[in-house]
């Protein structure tokens, strides 16, 4: 603590001396203000977005270039982003998890379209689902968004990643868009999908967006054990699986009222091939995912000065688990099954106390109830209440933003003993800087305390849950720098980010998969410290009339050790926490045709707490290659694209005895009317 209030004078410091310096500037007209504000300086390199007064770190990928990438789902995507992991647990079908900074996944918090996606019983968000051919942009912000009109759960996370849909933007004379893809490759992967835009009035909007995913999943692999090595092929990896999506929405975003309404669908089959252990190569376990949420929003601006965002969800989400080599008794196999089904329901408060300085009162009520075939199952309801003060001040050359959130949490079970209630206040606060109008350079910085309630797995599972159990604290610090730099009439630019940061967990939670994915063992680390640093730089060119290059370089360091006095495994490195990672992108365009390379590397690290030589995993790296032509045909485009992943082959686990596929191969056809 007293580190943090020693950040708090620091900061106090900062403000009032930039306060003194800008009492002239407080005096210029609204209109000049407006004016300067709307100058705010934004860098595209192509790839990646950020805004140079962004008090937190923010990493978007969004339009045409994330279309390029060789990504097949938004966990793919993500792979190149700074200080992230990606635990993939093999295979098209596999569980795709996303760890930020060291903090697990449980902290990363999912918003489809400014709504949480939630998931009470294991806290987890499968990345995987997601496909791109529906996305617009992907931002991963480390602590939050800062903006005063939103949720008050939007606070509630060490991280966010926010996914926007793709939104219709229609041209003149033309109401409606058609855009059509089929993908093939390797594994028998077979992906049609369609996205439809209709104009239906003059400001509304409907989107019909339809996908479906098949493939065998079979691959070969790599087994080693002492000194020989031996090729199998990956059994029981097959995946099928169907999305929906339908919105209807409002198309005037500067009107007085604005608002969307949007379903969601998806349901899925899948083999879990299990880990490699004992020359055991295949597994029975078959898993059925359905998901199912209706969404909506409403944005009233009642005068200059207030406005009004009103949110509601409700989800429904069902589990099937088949394991047909477990038998329970009378010799049947063991299959459970399990019911979520969420309410959420969200009221924002914004209000504008002078131009520059927004404040906003949020308040969250949210549902989760949970439902299986299990003996004894406890039935847990969980009532959460969020209230979340914010305020956010910007000025010509500096923005500030706080918040104050308070999460009261009421636990219920059909039988047995519900978890203990929880009230709960946690803090955040931001700044950035920008010390000089002629160098586009900024300094940022900030500090956040917030909490994870366990998941109803970690609170109520057999044999590993217990209600005893403590949520888990993290403590945030970070500083940051930004620079942009354009070249004026050329198109070119380059941009760099770089953070240093340091992490306090306690009561540390870490998930290590146990003979499947679906059962797991909960080892509780106490006390986690993480010290990191996170660097990003863009370069985009114009060489010569219609050859464009951009590029992006990422590299992250991580010291993330256990910090629980007595432990065997004291100040060593948690597991799967690499020390080094990095990733590289190279995009090249020349009129119809680009080129598209890609670099991923993640350095050792230890499958368990104890850093002994058994539990050493060797770093792993990967190239991909893409080829891409465009095609017109009088009002239609088309798009061929060529893709070559792990263009060397290489064999490497991201999670230990889950092999990932060798060289595979796609082929994209795409086209918009």
């Amino acid at each position: 603590m007293n580190r943090f209030y020693c950040w708090i004078r620091c900061s106090g410091v900062m403000v009032f001396l930039y306060g003194i310096g800008c009492i002239n500037a407080r005096a210029q007209t609204h209109d000049a203000v407006r004016a300067k504000e709307l100058d705010s300086v934004l860098i595209r390199s192509g790839k990646t977005v950020f805004a140079l007064n962004a008090t937190t770190p923010v990493q978007t990928l969004s339009g045409s270039r994330l279309q390029q990438l060789n990504s097949f789902s938004v966990a793919d995507a993500l792979r190149y982003f700074s200080g992230v992991q990606l635990k993939d647990y093999g295979g098209i079908g596999g569980l795709k998890t996303l760890n930020v900074r060291s903090l697990g996944a449980q902290h990363l918090g999912v918003f489809y379209d400014g709504l949480q996606v939630g998931n009470a019983q294991n806290g987890i968000v499968d990345l995987g689902k997601f496909s791109l051919d529906n996305i617009d942009a992907l931002s991963l912000y480390n602590s939050q968004n800062t903006s005063p009109l939103q949720a008050a759960r939007n606070f509630g996370s060490a991280a966010a990643l926010y996914i926007k849909s793709k939104q219709p933007v229609f041209e003149p004379h033309k109401n409606f868009h058609i855009n059509g893809a089929f993908k093939t490759g390797s594994f028998g992967f077979i992906n049609p999908s369609l996205h439809w835009q209709q104009q239906m009035a003059a400001n509304i909007a409907s989107t019909v967006s339809i996908e479906t995913v098949n493939a065998h999943g079979k691959y070969k692999t790599r087994y080693q054990k002492r000194a020989y090595d031996t090729t199998i092929v990956r059994q029981n990896a097959d995946v099928a699986s169907q999305r929906i999506e339908l919105a209807m929405q409002d198309l005037e975003k500067d009107a007085a009222i604005n608002w969307k309404i949007q379903t969601y669908f998806y349901n899925a089959e899948r083999g879990l091939p299990g880990a490699i252990v004992a020359e055991r190569f295949y597994n029975s376990q078959r898993l059925w995912d359905r998901n199912f949420f209706t969404q909506g929003m409403l944005r009233k601006q009642f005068n200059t000065r207030y406005q009004l965002l009103l949110q509601g969800k409700y989800a429904n989400d069902g589990t099937r688990y088949l394991d047909t080599t477990i038998k329970k008794i009378g010799g049947v196999p063991l299959d459970n099954r399990y019911r979520q089904q969420e309410y959420n329901a969200s009221l924002v408060n914004e209000y504008r106390v002078a131009y520059g300085w927004n404040v906003s009162l949020a308040t969250d009520w949210i549902v989760n109830k949970m439902q299986a075939n299990l003996d004894n199952f406890v039935y847990p309801v969980r009532n959460t209440g969020l209230v979340a003060v914010v305020t956010e001040l910007k000025r010509e050359r500096f923005t500030a933003a706080g918040n104050l959130l308070g999460t009261f949490i009421r636990e219920k079970v059909r039988s047995g003993t519900a978890a203990g209630d929880r009230n709960v206040l946690t803090p955040a606060i931001s700044a950035s800087w920008r010390p000089w109008d002629h160098m586009p350079i900024s300094i940022r910085s900030f500090y956040k305390r917030i909490f994870r309630m366990p998941t109803f797995n970690d609170l109520y599972y057999t044999i590993i849950g217990s209600v005893t159990l403590k949520p888990e604290y993290t403590t945030q610090y970070d500083i940051g720098l930004q620079y942009k730099k354009s070249f004026a009439g050329s198109g070119s630019g380059i941009g760099a980010q770089a953070d240093v940061y340091y992490n306090d967990i306690s009561n540390k939670i870490i998930a290590i998969p146990a003979n499947n994915l679906f059962r797991w063992s909960m080892i509780n680390m106490g006390k986690v410290a993480v010290k990191g640093m996170d660097l990003q730089l863009t370069y985009a060119a114009s060489i010569r009339q219609q050859v464009f290059l951009n590029g992006t370089v990422t590299y992250s360091y991580q010291e993330a050790v256990n910090k629980t006095p007595g432990e065997r495994s004291y100040d060593q490195q948690i597991p799967y926490a690499p020390k080094h990672s990095g990733s590289a992108t190279v995009q090249t365009a020349y009129r119809n045709w680009g080129l598209n390379y890609s670099f991923i590397y993640t350095g050792e690290r230890y499958m368990l707490p104890e850093n002994d030589p058994q539990n050493y995993l060797e770093p792993w790296y990967t190239h991909d290659l893409s080829l891409t032509k465009k095609f017109r045909f009088k009002q239609a485009y088309a798009v061929l694209a060529l893709e070559v992943n792990n263009l060397l082959n290489q064999y490497y686990d991201v999670v230990v005895n889950y092999p990932m596929p060798g060289r595979n191969y796609l082929v994209k056809l795409a086209f918009k009317l």
